[in-house]
């Protein structure tokens, strides 16, 4: 009897004492762990009239606000969110000195004295944007041949001198401007600009030649078809702009190509190389009086005709008009397609925000990688399911208009996943927008600003290029400034306006047949709130 009652009390013994472990196993799981605590983080005791979870949610909470107000220690250096950086100090850019001429031609300069180089060149309001149907292509084949010899200088013998110069001669042609410029030492800018003048004054457009280009171009077209990546835009534009003059190619069509006379690339140069359309600008180690007198000398036979682009642009306005073009082509291995809505012209007061919207949307490339860390959500989704090959948002200003959207490319199983995800981005600017995401793309934004002024040619092609479409330079004070006061509230109003339930125009080529139809598309312009 008395071994039956010492069995019981120590099974009683045994029992409290497993409730006990129990119970203190409850409360270290309930309280934070020893190397996660801060010292100064008081642990009051547990209350025993309290319940369990909701000391676990206070003790949450607590770490919550350790998150919300880190340790300066530990964040002097690199902050867990953007803040808005304040670039004032490193803004003092020299001078931009703009002289205009009784001809209207626009004289503008920055010095640098402390260069050993200089650019200098001629910005011209004139691309094939200003063509007719059956003119379209001049201002391309012009661009060829207007280094192809003057009345005082044979092409071998310019070749001649720009290398003799260590100099460097290009040019280039978009829809709606054209620019010829070099780049050499300081000690032979008045020879530059000698040459400049003589290749927009006195060239020759001899037949031989002119021949001898037609089979260039036409070499350079079979390059840019095969370039698909240029080719899908071409594309947009004339779908998106179609029946206008901004949805003509650059390039032209080959039946053009094969007939433009002398005679059309004179008459082109004298109704649209004329002084008020025209930005000569000079940066580097050159001082603005010995321009302007040079100028003065050298330019002297360019047409005055008074007709303004904004006169043109009035005649025959670019109208968006949402559309798709797809070009089905299985033996390709990957699918490209552009997504594009109406964009904001130039001057639009909304085209600052429209460029915050395109750097927050991002871009990415899988062979880069580190899309998952990325600030833009669009490229964590594309990277985390691997849906692209690469993607791009773009936003590109017209006089009168734009294009906002993006461009992708991918496996042909993949693009309605990627459609999806591009859309689902493009629409929740309209509706939630992180204050944070918009910090981190102002930061970026002026970031490439200013990295994007660094050399003589980029300072002379940004003073040129403003020149001509804002009709003045705009100080990096006011670009920073206006980059600073867009924010979430700007962001939704400006998406709003131009992306929620709007026209799409989409653009597609390669294996795409599992590519969304259009009417999904714009279905997706917009979500259903209840």
């Amino acid at each position: 009897m008395a071994m039956k009652q010492l069995l019981t009390l120590a099974r009683k013994a045994k029992q409290k004492h497993s409730s006990l472990s129990l119970l203190q196993s409850i409360r270290a799981f309930s309280s934070p762990s020893h190397d996660i605590i801060e010292p100064t983080t008081p642990i009051s005791p547990l209350n025993p009239n309290s319940m369990l979870y909701d000391r676990m949610a206070e003790r949450v909470k607590s770490k919550i606000h350790r998150l919300d107000n880190p340790d300066t220690r530990f964040t002097q250096h690199c902050l867990p969110k953007p803040v808005l950086i304040n670039h004032t100090n490193i803004l003092s850019a020299p001078q931009t000195r703009i002289t205009t001429l009784p001809n209207g031609l626009r004289i503008a300069t920055e010095s640098n004295l402390a260069a050993s180089t200089a650019t200098v060149g001629v910005w011209v309001e004139a691309g094939s944007r200003f063509e007719t149907e059956q003119t379209n292509g001049t201002a391309h084949f012009l661009e060829h041949m207007i280094f192809k010899g003057t009345e005082k200088r044979y092409y071998q013998v310019m070749e001649q001198e720009i290398e003799n110069m260590g100099g460097h001669l290009n040019a280039y042609t978009s829809r709606e401007q054209s620019c010829y410029y070099a780049r050499v030492l300081s000690k032979d800018v008045p020879q530059a600009l000698d040459i400049l003048a003589d290749i927009l004054q006195n060239s020759l457009f001899d037949k031989d030649m002119m021949n001898r280009e037609r089979e260039t171009i036409l070499r350079e077209m079979l390059e840019v078809e095969k370039e698909e990546a240029e080719l899908i835009f071409d594309h947009l534009h004339a779908t998106a702009f179609q029946s206008t003059p901004l949805g003509r190619s650059i390039l032209g069509p080959v039946k053009n190509i094969k007939s433009i006379t002398r005679d059309d690339i004179q008459n082109y140069i004298s109704t649209h190389y004329t002084t008020p359309r025209m930005v000569i600008s000079a940066a580097g180690a050159i001082k603005h009086e010995e321009i302007v007198e040079q100028v003065k000398k050298l330019f002297t036979k360019l047409s005055t005709n008074p007709t303004t682009t904004s006169q043109l642009v009035a005649k025959e306005p670019a109208l968006f008009t949402g559309s798709e073009v797809r070009i089905i082509d299985d033996e390709v291995p990957l699918a490209q397609f552009v997504v594009a809505f109406s964009g904001a012209s130039w001057t639009d007061p909304d085209s600052i925000a429209l460029m915050v919207m395109q750097t927050m949307l991002g871009a990415w490339n899988k062979n880069v990688g580190g899309g998952k860390y990325s600030g833009s959500e669009l490229a964590q989704r594309v990277a985390i399911n691997d849906i692209a090959e690469n993607m791009m948002a773009f936003n590109t200003n017209y006089k009168d208009t734009g294009l906002f959207g993006v461009y992708a490319t991918a496996k042909p199983d993949c693009v309605d996943d990627l459609a999806y995800a591009i859309m689902y981005e493009i629409s929740k600017l309209s509706y939630r927008v992180s204050e944070d995401d918009v910090i981190r793309a102002c930061n970026q934004m002026k970031s490439a600003l200013l990295l994007h002024i660094d050399g003589t040619s980029s300072v002379a092609e940004d003073i040129g290029r403003q020149l001509l479409t804002y009709g003045r330079r705009i100080p990096y004070t006011e670009l920073v400034a206006r980059i600073d006061a867009v924010d979430a509230s700007t962001v939704k109003r400006v998406a709003n306006r131009f992306l929620f339930d709007r026209d799409v125009a989409i653009s597609a080529m390669g294996p795409i047949q599992g590519l969304p139809d259009y009417n999904w598309f714009r279905r997706r312009t917009y979500w259903l709130r209840y």
